[in-house]
């Protein structure tokens, strides 16, 4: 498990994924398919938000060899002690942002103002940056987004509804950061959303936005939240329907002309990249072909279900390793603590319970886990018996959303502190095929390694 969680870090760290797409030659950068003639570019500039923000920052500071004039970056409290000298970094809130995002937003967009058309703006953007760029729209203030922001995320909407609302109400997000600045723009991205969208990815600062202030208000009504939002916020979602309030930018605006985005790792990297080192570990590696969502109870009960089926197969060819990549919801209902590999991890420990051969694990690539200190948790057919054991009943910490508490007493936690990087989820189910009474260990791999290990 650590190997195999480790290659997902790894294929995914943020600095390696930013020298993997910039080649600095000469004078000449490329990015792409396309080449920026730093000897005809005035100031370049970058600026980042988001978890892996830092060591972004600092490599493009190493790529472009002191050719920066500046660099600022927020990100979430503990990375600012690995950032680099030459980097300016804020620390602001997440998930729930408060002033120090809004002051850091405020100062992004001056930056990016100041600029002129000969310039360069860069900008860096990974999981967390909506949440870390909180600058209200005029008539908005930031208990506001704070009062919104937290019912979407307890509503159990997916991401791409939560930051359909969020750029509705921003100065900042859905283009607009593009449209505040005449200089050329370079967007790098560490995608922590399914399909790479670049309009969701951050709630798309520099990125054309399809969606409309109608679109906010129906995901509102949609997960009956409308009557909760503070009146200002549906003021100001009404004015936008009336045409009151100027819409984001759209993809046919010119602004976006002189943009480019490129995605320097997503989730897909580093599913594939543990599918790798589980078949190195003699695992028979089955990935998803799908980005996953959905609520997290409900995916991980079928996850768990899979892996008991299969470990009742005897036809099996030897153990497998089951992997899919995305980010489920947690519909919160009760007062619990957790976070969505959490509560994946618990579902499934319900489903596998009293099935020797099966363990399962949720595992989230930034280290943190919904509101948590934990990066997800790992579960095997004894896990829910163990519970009982210590009077914790999985079934009703389930229904109360309360995982965290769950394998807090029980055991099995994952813990890694920030990892510097996020790019969602990893759910994982390992399976040993077993016959009646006993577990069978079909793979020649495994037994050979044991013996070559003394």
């Amino acid at each position: 498990m650590r190997r195999i969680l480790l290659a997902a870090l790894d294929a995914t760290a943020p600095a390696l994924a930013v020298r993997r797409a910039l080649t600095l030659r000469r004078q000449t950068l490329r990015v792409d398919s396309r080449l920026y003639d730093l000897r005809s570019i005035g100031r370049v500039v970058a600026i980042g938000a988001g978890k892996a923000s830092v060591p972004m920052a600092s490599a493009v500071r190493e790529v472009l060899r002191g050719r920066l004039d500046a660099v600022f970056v927020v990100a979430p409290g503990p990375v600012i002690r690995r950032a680099k000298s030459g980097i300016e970094v804020a620390e602001a809130g997440h998930p729930i942002p408060d002033r120090r995002g809004v002051q850091a937003a405020r100062h992004i967009l001056q930056l990016a103002s100041s600029l002129d058309k000969d310039d360069l703006l860069i900008v860096l953007l990974s999981g967390g940056a909506s949440s870390l760029l909180p600058l209200p729209a005029a008539g908005l203030t930031l208990a506001d987004k704070q009062r919104t922001t937290q019912l979407l995320l307890r509503s159990g909407a997916t991401i791409a509804d939560v930051n359909t609302v969020r750029k509705h109400l921003s100065a900042i997000k859905g283009g607009r950061l593009a449209v505040a600045t005449p200089a050329s723009v370079l967007t790098l991205i560490l995608s922590d959303v399914g399909g790479d969208d670049l309009g969701v990815i951050g709630s798309g600062p520099t990125a054309p936005d399809r969606t409309t202030f109608l679109d906010a208000v129906r995901i509102v009504r949609r997960y009956s939240l409308w009557e909760r939002l503070p009146v200002a916020v549906r003021v100001h979602l009404v004015e936008g329907l009336a045409g009151g309030r100027d819409e984001t930018p759209k993809p046919r605006s010119l602004n976006f002309r002189r943009v480019q985005h490129v995605v320097v790792g997503n989730n897909r990297l580093a599913v594939e990249a543990a599918a790798k080192v589980a078949h190195k570990e003699g695992y028979e590696s089955v990935l998803f072909g799908m980005f996953v969502t959905g609520e997290a109870g409900q995916f991980g009960r079928w996850m768990g279900e899979l892996g008991k089926e299969l470990a009742r197969r005897t036809t099996l060819p030897g153990p497998v390793c089951v992997l899919a990549g995305g980010e489920l919801t947690v519909t919160v209902r009760g007062s619990g603590t957790g976070g969505r590999a959490q509560e994946f991890a618990l579902a499934a420990a319900l489903a596998i319970q009293g099935t020797p051969g099966v363990w399962v694990a949720g595992f989230g690539t930034d280290g943190r886990d919904g509101p948590t200190d934990a990066a997800g948790a790992v579960a095997d057919g004894e896990t829910v018996a163990s519970g009982k054991r210590k009077r914790m009943d999985a079934t009703r910490c389930l229904h109360k959303h309360d995982s965290y508490t769950f394998f807090k007493k029980v055991g099995g936690h994952i813990k890694t502190g920030l990892t510097g990087t996020n790019v969602n989820d990893l759910y994982i189910v390992f399976v040993h095929p077993v016959s009646i009474g006993r577990s069978v260990v079909h793979n020649r791999a495994l037994s050979s390694r044991r013996s070559r290990r003394g």
